[in-house]
């Protein structure tokens, strides 16, 4: 597993998005390090980390990988800040790792099961990849938009680099770790009955207020479940945080201030 390790203080561990990498979080991470210690793991098979593997069969083995660098770098305590499926396993973490996940962030995720339409549709777009080997033209023009806000354009910056990462993933790492990892997050299991034991004052959940992969009224219900706080973030989609990344950076630096404690959470 590969990862980033900026700055000194306490950590905060950030878990990006599917089909991203630790980049993604960039606006963050140069805000962030200038107060805590920032680690920031690549998902297996994206980014530097290897391949996915094969023992990896659900959220709860990723959050249980991520216990297990924490370990590695003797970290006892931190707080999480995870955006789709690193909320997925952010939240999977704080649930089984309370005492070491002194603060929880969720942005643009859901823990319940994947809707059935949109299930079948992406299992769908799965199997055609694994099966080409590359995400052809037409699937591209049906995914790339599902990360941004409604209506943008997808000629801009962003998301034609995003487009030009997946056009250049390898054959063998769609097959052996990509595809994988997306039948687990798309595959998963409807975890919300579990909410309850996330605590509400020290979890937050933000959501881009133009988000179409994950609206902002399974953010609401999720609220409602745990009793905490939420934000909707103006004009931004699935990947809030570089669409918006100023209105992310300033909500995280205010909230990570009341909420991570300032002990570094070290093992001694």
């Amino acid at each position: 597993m590969h990862y980033l390790d900026y700055g000194r203080g306490f950590p905060i561990l950030l878990g990006h998005s599917y089909l991203w990498d630790s980049q993604m979080w960039a606006p963050q991470i140069r805000a962030l390090a200038r107060r805590y210690r920032v680690i920031v793991p690549d998902l297996w098979g994206h980014g530097r980390s290897g391949d996915l593997p094969a023992s990896t069969r659900s959220l709860g083995d990723l959050a249980i990988q991520a216990g297990q660098l924490l370990d590695a770098l003797r970290i006892r305590e931190c707080a999480v800040v995870g955006l789709s499926v690193g909320g997925m396993w952010g939240a999977e973490l704080a649930l089984r790792e309370p005492s070491r996940v002194r603060a929880l962030v969720m942005m643009d995720t859901y823990l319940g099961a994947e809707p059935a339409a949109s299930q079948a549709r992406y299992f769908q777009i799965l199997d055609t990849v694994e099966s080409l080997g590359y995400f052809p033209p037409a699937i591209l023009d049906g995914v790339v938009p599902l990360f941004f806000r409604q209506g943008a354009d997808m000629t801009a910056p962003l998301p034609t680099a995003f487009r030009r990462s997946l056009e250049g993933i390898s054959p063998r790492t769609l097959r052996k770790s990509v595809v994988p990892m997306g039948r687990l997050i798309f595959g998963r299991t409807d975890q919300r009955s579990r909410l309850g034991g996330l605590d509400p004052d020290r979890t937050l959940l933000m959501c881009g207020a133009l988000d179409m992969a994950r609206p902002p009224s399974e953010t609401a219900e999720m609220a409602g479940l745990i009793g905490c706080s939420h934000i909707f973030i103006p004009e931004a989609g699935h990947i809030s945080n570089l669409e918006n990344a100023a209105f992310v950076t300033s909500a995280l630096s205010t909230w990570l201030a009341r909420h991570a404690t300032h002990r570094y959470g070290l093992y001694e």
